[in-house]
């Protein structure tokens, strides 16, 4: 299921039809409120796996020294961190985020890291980029698509700020292939990932919404359809760890 199967005017919040007028600020509640332990949210859903993820994300990038890059819904800084180093100190990146406070976290992280260079904090939503057309040689979105009320136009605008040639990636939590593990995955999602929000969070409400948030999130070929609609070539996908993520990949001709 995706957003096109909701009721004229609305558009999902987890498993409830909102207002699309409010889904914006009800997502930035639930990042302002985990902004401070998502490391800690991601290891919680991901068992761990998120770091892997992110690593192989950003290793299969097409990416070189000298590009300027963009990435979207950069939060704490995890991708924006591996892709300076692929930039290295003739490019930069660009990290983006809708949320004051998660830009603040990567911003904290990353000058305790010592990367102050060749890094530009920008608060923005993905679905009305402040950036001229041609802008980027990259443009990445790692675990954020699924919260974007209007995720064609998002799609869109990544399209519309990368150079002809340029590369548009989605990491995203997807449908999950292996039908032995889907129980399992089921279980882990709606019964233990909100009591550990609640143990190490003291916010299970938020975490159900991530979890519900995964389901509504166009599975693997929808999405694929999404970005060739968007104007993207060559668009294709590669599951990780039997579709509980995927990669997808588009590119500006």
């Amino acid at each position: 299921m995706s957003e096109h199967d909701n009721q004229p005017g609305t558009t999902h919040f987890g498993f409830r039809d909102v207002p699309v007028g409010e889904k914006q600020k009800l997502v930035g509640e639930v990042f302002s409120s985990v902004a401070g332990k998502y490391d800690l949210m991601n290891d919680l859903m991901s068992l761990g796996i998120h770091r892997v993820w992110k690593r192989y994300f950003v290793g299969t990038c097409q990416v070189k020294r000298g590009d300027r890059v963009l990435d979207l819904a950069g939060g704490t800084g995890d991708i924006a961190l591996l892709l300076r180093e692929r930039v290295g100190t003739t490019g930069s990146v660009v990290l983006g985020d809708i949320n004051g406070e998660m830009l603040k976290v990567g911003r904290d992280r990353m000058t305790d890291r010592g990367v102050v260079s060749g890094v530009e904090f920008v608060e923005c939503n993905a679905e009305k980029l402040p950036f001229p057309d041609a802008s980027f040689d990259l443009v990445t979105i790692a675990f954020g698509l699924r919260n974007v009320t209007d995720k064609d136009a998002a799609l869109r605008e990544m399209q519309r700020v990368l150079k002809v040639g340029g590369q548009a990636r989605v990491l995203e939590f997807s449908e999950v292939k292996a039908d032995w593990f889907k129980p399992v995955y089921d279980f882990h999602s709606f019964n233990i990932l909100p009591k550990l929000g609640k143990l190490f969070a003291n916010d299970a409400e938020s975490y159900q919404y991530l979890a519900e948030s995964i389901r509504k999130h166009p599975p693997q070929d929808e999405l694929k359809a999404m970005m060739e609609a968007a104007g993207f070539a060559r668009c294709g996908y590669r599951n990780l760890s039997a579709g509980i993520v995927a990669i997808h990949t588009g590119y500006k001709t």
